[in-house]
């Protein structure tokens, strides 16, 4: 098994190329599109997860989480919950046998059950925090954990702006299906290195 430094420092983070998503991706509107790319992802045996959150700015305020990322290495679809819910075939995949690979979790699944009232917890899940401990490492930020196996950061610009807006920006995208899809990416990484 490879081992890994198990931490790193954010001024060499920020020396460091940026990562993008290299693949297609496509946003979700409307409940048949999001039928069709679950029937796409119950297909795959892998898949990242991410949720973006609307950023409340008032104290005791909490958005509904606005929108989930499930990334493919190839094909990342982007689910805006503001709009289309959580359907139950959405939320049937969640909890299927498909692996879905995801960084605090714990947070992810609470903004969750707040936007549809429900448990998603069920289902077959990896916490990337807990994962790479396995490996050496001892850093929680994906950004982190992404420089660490592949000497580049993933940039976090877009983090606070306005998931719920009508129209996704384009670094709104990029940035969306980048976090999916390198929780998969660190997942893949270190399952070939065992």
């Amino acid at each position: 098994m490879t081992e890994y430094q198990p931490t790193i420092d954010k001024k060499l983070i920020s020396e460091m190329p940026k990562e993008v998503f290299p693949g297609r991706i496509i946003i979700i509107y409307t409940e048949e599109d999001a039928r069709k790319a679950v029937s796409y992802l119950n297909r795959c045996p892998v898949v990242g997860v991410d949720t973006e959150t609307r950023p409340s700015f008032k104290k005791g305020k909490i958005n509904k989480v606005a929108l989930l990322q499930i990334s493919t290495v190839d094909t990342c679809f982007l689910f805006r919950l503001n709009r289309i819910g959580i359907p139950d075939f959405l939320e049937e995949f969640l909890q299927n046998d498909t692996l879905k690979i995801g960084l605090s979790l714990r947070d992810d699944f609470s903004m969750l059950r707040r936007a549809n009232n429900k448990d998603p917890k069920i289902g077959n899940w990896i916490e990337l925090q807990d994962y790479v401990q396995r490996f050496g490492i001892n850093e929680k930020s994906l950004q982190k954990i992404y420089a660490i196996l592949f000497g580049k950061k993933i940039s976090k610009n877009q983090r606070l702006s306005n998931w719920e807006a009508d129209t996704l920006t384009e670094a709104q995208q990029q940035y969306a299906a980048t976090d999916a899809w390198a929780t998969l990416r660190i997942y893949k990484e270190l399952n070939m290195s065992l």
